[in-house]
C-alpha cells in the first residue's frame, strides 16, 4: 500500500540575498539557500520569480527552477545571481525538499525595498553580508 506524502512546516532553513565582490573587484549579488539543520535535505527544489510595479507598469520576471539533489547539514548552496534592479519588486523563492518520505514547503518573499544597506547583516555560514529570510 502506497503511503500518502505528508507536508510539514519548514524549520531550520533560510534564503539569503548576499553581497559579494567578484574576482574583477565588482560588486555582485547572489541568492543562497541555507540549511541550518543537522541533517541532509534531499531533492531541494527552488522556484524563483519576481513581480510588482515599476514606473506604473506591471513587471514580471520569468519563473526559474533550480534543483539540488542534496544539501548537507549546516551548509549552503547558491541558487542564482540577482540583478539589483530587481530589488524594487517582490522576489519570491518557493522552496520544497524532502527529509525521508516527508516533504517540506515554504515561500520566502523579499518585498520591494527590503534589500538595502540598513538591512544587511553578517551571515556567518556564508561569510558575507546580506538580507536573511527565515
Amino acid at each position: 500500500m502506497k503511503k500518502d506524502i505528508e507536508f510539514h512546516a519548514v524549520e531550520g532553513v533560510s534564503v539569503a540575498i548576499a553581497q559579494e565582490v567578484n574576482e574583477l573587484g565588482q560588486e555582485e549579488w547572489n541568492v543562497f539557500f541555507i540549511n541550518n539543520n543537522d541533517l541532509y535535505l534531499d531533492n531541494v527544489m527552488v522556484a524563483s520569480k519576481g513581480y510588482g510595479e515599476h514606473e506604473g507598469q506591471e513587471v514580471k520576471t520569468s519563473v526559474l527552477r533550480h534543483m539540488f539533489e542534496q544539501v548537507g547539514p549546516k551548509s549552503s548552496v547558491q541558487i542564482e545571481p540577482i540583478d539589483p534592479a530587481l530589488f524594487g519588486i517582490t522576489n519570491e523563492y518557493w522552496v520544497s525538499y524532502y527529509i525521508g518520505q516527508t516533504i517540506y514547503d515554504k515561500k520566502f518573499l523579499f518585498v520591494p525595498g527590503s534589500v538595502v544597506e540598513e538591512n544587511l547583516i553578517d551571515i556567518s555560514i556564508l561569510n558575507k553580508r546580506g538580507v536573511l529570510h527565515s
